[in-house]
């Protein structure tokens, strides 16, 4: 859950409190205290990396960032994320606050469809050295990005070990379908169907004539070399960054664990895309 957000901690416990008492929660020990002197009867355990391994599903309390970390931490044991929504879109959510009697009766049954959704993993590699200095996972995208406001960074992009462009820029996405809804999107690059596996790297504001967005088959390899003359920051998901010198390599490729989203029923994307953006299906020209 949002543990600096009490309707997050107040949607967790009314969850809880619904349940059988036969079924264990864990919790996050940073609101496990929280939880448990509000329902003090309740079976509650502490979220661990070995008592994690034994949990049937994650349900978190937030928004996307929220759904997220927790999924980061879900990702190596392949248990299915379940987000109730509490941020402004919730692309990741299922549920809203009001339909947590739902949500319970679906838990206790186990009764949801899962969906797997491809990420990427990410190394930095120091100039000239061929040992990664920084691993990270990313499920929504990984950005390289300048570290000064006032000039660009210039990179090169290269694919399955073949140059395509240098780009004088802001900074460089690639990203998974989960985030073509995300930055990318916000950048100008195409939205992708969960489902699809396969990834984009999308430039930010480059100097170029060519600077479309490109979408690369599942097993594509991304280099990014930075080259001389400024300092650059990598991100994934906006929450975990490394500082990196002129000259540094990031690599990109299919992560080997999948990310598995629990839907209660099955909703296809494009319902969703319309809801969560409110698009204007009809068009000016079609209203009254």
């Amino acid at each position: 859950m949002h543990t600096a957000r009490t309707p997050a901690v107040e949607a967790a416990c009314r969850f809880i409190d619904a349940l059988p008492g036969d079924i264990e929660c864990l919790v996050s020990p940073v609101t496990f205290q929280q939880v448990r002197s509000r329902l003090p009867g309740a079976r509650l355990g502490e979220i661990t990396d070995e008592s994690l391994g034994s949990a049937e599903v994650v349900v978190v309390f937030g928004g996307d960032g929220t759904i997220l970390r927790a999924a980061e931490k879900t990702l190596a044991a392949d248990i299915p994320v379940l987000g109730v929504n509490l941020g402004h879109v919730g692309f990741l959510a299922e549920l809203e606050m009001s339909e947590i009697p739902e949500l319970v009766r679906h838990v206790v049954d186990a009764d949801f469809v899962l969906e797997q959704r491809l990420t990427i993993e990410v190394e930095v590699f120091d100039p000239g050295s061929q040992i990664p200095v920084w691993r990270s996972v990313a499920i929504n995208e990984v950005s390289l990005e300048k570290a000064v406001r006032s000039k660009m960074i210039e990179a090169l992009v290269s694919i399955d070990g073949l140059p395509v462009s240098r780009w004088a820029c802001d900074g460089i996405l690639v990203a998974t379908p989960t985030g073509s809804t995300a930055y990318a999107f916000s950048a100008g690059g195409p939205v992708m169907w969960p489902q699809l596996e396969a990834f984009q790297v999308v430039p930010l504001s480059a100097h170029a004539l060519f600077a479309r967005p490109m979408v690369l088959s599942p097993g594509s390899w991304v280099v990014l070399d930075l080259m001389p003359g400024v300092d650059g920051v990598v991100c994934c998901d906006g929450s975990r960054s490394r500082d990196i010198a002129p000259g540094a390599r990031v690599t990109v490729r299919r992560h080997g664990h999948d990310l598995i989203v629990a839907r209660l029923r099955e909703q296809p994307f494009t319902s969703r895309l319309v809801k969560k953006f409110a698009l204007p299906v009809e068009g000016w020209r079609g209203q009254a």
